[in-house]
């Protein structure tokens, strides 16, 4: 079975302490690569994330504030 989309919380899940390793962030673009998309889902607030992840990019879409903002 081939997975066309992968969602993914950030805390404690990709970021550990608010960062996202350097080899997750590698991982997640080779997996964006294969043509699969990436969903962030979080509960944190879009402002924050954007300050505190300059990698948001790789995600093609976020779920933000708990379901808040799209």
């Amino acid at each position: 079975m081939r997975y066309n989309a992968v969602a993914l919380d950030y805390d404690g899940t990709i970021a550990h302490d608010s960062e996202v390793p350097p080899h997750v962030l590698d991982a997640l673009t080779r997996l964006r690569d294969s043509g699969r998309r990436l969903l962030l889902v979080t509960g944190r607030e879009l402002d924050e994330l954007l300050e505190i992840f300059p990698g948001i990019g790789v995600f093609d879409r976020a779920v933000a504030e708990n379901g808040a903002v799209l």
